[in-house]
């Protein structure tokens, strides 16, 4: 038997999926296999619309009651397909989101009101029908192309895996990134409008990304129990963590975002794997409510900003939250940081920037539950309590510097139920205890709730490493020049004491210079 990427690589995907099924709780959502050419779909069909139609009919009240209405909603997701031509990938998959999170409206409520859609059950995964299938083949006028494996909730081709041949080691995952990125996507953009994410993998790295996404930027995903990777059976601990049906279903409405990049180009933007972790860390502090802080050191350019964008959108939807007020606190003098830059380009709703301390004390005042950014220093400028609310959760960029004029304590006593949050990039020394006061909790190992090393960032390729040489200095002396000179300049001594003379010039030390390189 021969082994190739179908009956190894694509096959072991599926088993990930599928081993666990029969002993799976009876109440975990879980993955139901079916092959792609059994599937109810024609081939130029890119949703399963029969699927559709049932998860339409079975999470809608007011269509269930008119099931034609039904038809309504799958026109305006085929529109949204086909609008890919004219408006572009990004732009179509964003619009067809908006459907898939349910922030869609439709007038089926009482005399036309309209009522939001939903097309999936976030709530309860296991409501869902999640299906896995290999060989789902695709038709786009003359082009034909077969995907290896794609994930389905309700009908929707949602996750979509390139599986590569691990026998030459020639090729690898990226290989199966770059046939999905610049074949495929490009080919065939309309499969790729219900997409939330894509991977690929030879069997030996997995990586994944979404659409548009330049492949150097196809992050790993690992978890505390699978942080290594070089082999088939690391590849599919990867798999089995991020590929279970709520994990897919968490980043959908919470860890994926479109920004405006500086070149006024749509972009799509989702997690990195520490960003995912420690932003359900987050929340899932805030929603049990006891520990009331937390440290986090993420290493500088490892995505602090993101993950802070992603934190408060999610914890601004819980419902348990009851509408809470989320602070982003920088530390700077003004609000002009790349922070506040990457809130404005992710089109952050409902987000205020406090530039005056008079502002922030009349919006905590009036009890505002919106997210808002401010600088660490109106604190220091605020007297007393300004909110006593415990829904309040704060996020403090530069945590360290917290501790200058005593800046923590000044937020706790002007919050004092909130739940405070410092996110640093650089490791805090023991010695600061005023960080760890503020911050640190008792219950978190070492004093961090969660870390991610400069080590972790470099080896997942977050932050690049810098690479020091020093340049070779080449000196040319022309040593008939100097002589004549130094003849010149010594004209008037014998010839036994200009020897005399260089002699001594010889001896004397050249003064000692330290140079210093800091980096940082």
């Amino acid at each position: 038997m021969s082994f190739n990427e179908s009956n190894t690589v694509e096959q072991m995907i599926l088993d990930a999926a599928l081993k666990d099924l029969w002993s799976a709780a009876a109440s975990e959502p879980r993955w139901e296999y079916v092959p792609g050419p059994q599937l109810p779909r024609q081939i130029g069909d890119v949703m399963v619309e029969s699927w559709v139609r049932e998860a339409l009919l079975q999470l809608n009240p007011e269509i269930a009651a008119q099931p034609d209405r039904a038809d309504e909603v799958i026109y305006n997701l085929r529109a949204c397909i086909l609008s890919v031509q004219a408006d572009g990938l990004v732009r179509a998959n964003e619009n067809f989101m908006a459907w898939v999170r349910g922030d869609k409206t439709m007038p089926f409520g009482p005399n036309g009101e309209h009522v939001s859609v939903r097309l999936v059950d976030f709530a309860q995964p296991i409501e869902n029908r999640l299906t896995i299938c290999n060989q789902w083949t695709y038709r786009a006028g003359a082009v034909e192309k077969r995907f290896d494996v794609v994930y389905v909730i309700n009908g929707l081709p949602l996750v979509i895996g390139e599986a590569k041949t691990p026998t030459r080691s020639a090729v690898t995952w990226f290989d199966g990134a770059f046939q999905v990125n610049e074949i495929y996507e490009k080919q065939m953009p309309a499969m790729f409008v219900p997409n939330v994410f894509s991977f690929a993998t030879e069997g030996r790295l997995f990586r994944y990304g979404s659409i548009r996404m330049p492949i150097d930027m196809w992050g790993p995903w690992r978890d505390e129990e699978n942080q290594e990777e070089g082999q088939l059976h690391h590849v599919k601990a990867s798999v089995k963590s991020m590929l279970r049906p709520e994990v897919v279903l968490n980043i959908l409405p919470n860890f994926t975002l479109f920004a405006t990049d500086k070149k006024h180009r749509r972009i799509k933007l989702i997690c990195r794997y520490q960003q995912y972790f420690t932003t359900n860390q987050i929340v899932d502090r805030v929603v049990k409510g006891y520990p009331k802080k937390g440290l986090i050191w993420h290493f500088q350019g490892s995505g602090k900003s993101l993950l802070m964008v992603f934190a408060a959108q999610k914890l601004r939807m819980h419902p348990k939250l009851l509408n809470p007020t989320v602070m982003i606190v920088v530390d700077r003098i003004d609000l002009d940081t790349q922070i506040t830059a990457t809130f404005n380009a992710t089109d952050v709703p409902n987000m205020v920037g406090v530039a005056t301390r008079q502002e922030l004390q009349t919006l905590l005042g009036q009890d505002v539950r919106k997210v808002l950014i401010t600088t660490i220093h109106k604190f220091g400028e605020a007297s007393g309590k300004l909110n006593e609310r415990s829904n309040i959760i704060v996020m403090v960029d530069e945590a360290h510097r917290t501790q200058e004029g005593d800046l923590g304590r000044k937020m706790r006593e002007a919050l004092p139920n909130a739940f405070l949050f410092g996110l640093t990039g650089t490791p805090i020394n023991r010695a600061d205890r005023n960080t760890y006061w503020a911050f640190g909790a008792d219950e978190d190992e070492k004093g961090y709730m969660s870390r991610y090393s400069f080590q972790d960032s470099i080896r997942d390729k977050a932050t690049l490493p810098l690479h020091f040489e020093a340049p070779e200095v080449r000196l040319k002396i022309d040593k008939a020049a100097i002589d004549e000179a130094y003849k010149q300049i010594t004209g008037n001594l014998s010839e036994q004491d200009r020897d005399d003379l260089a002699k001594r010039a010889a001896k004397i030390q050249a003064p000692r210079r330290r140079t210093m390189l800091r980096i940082g």
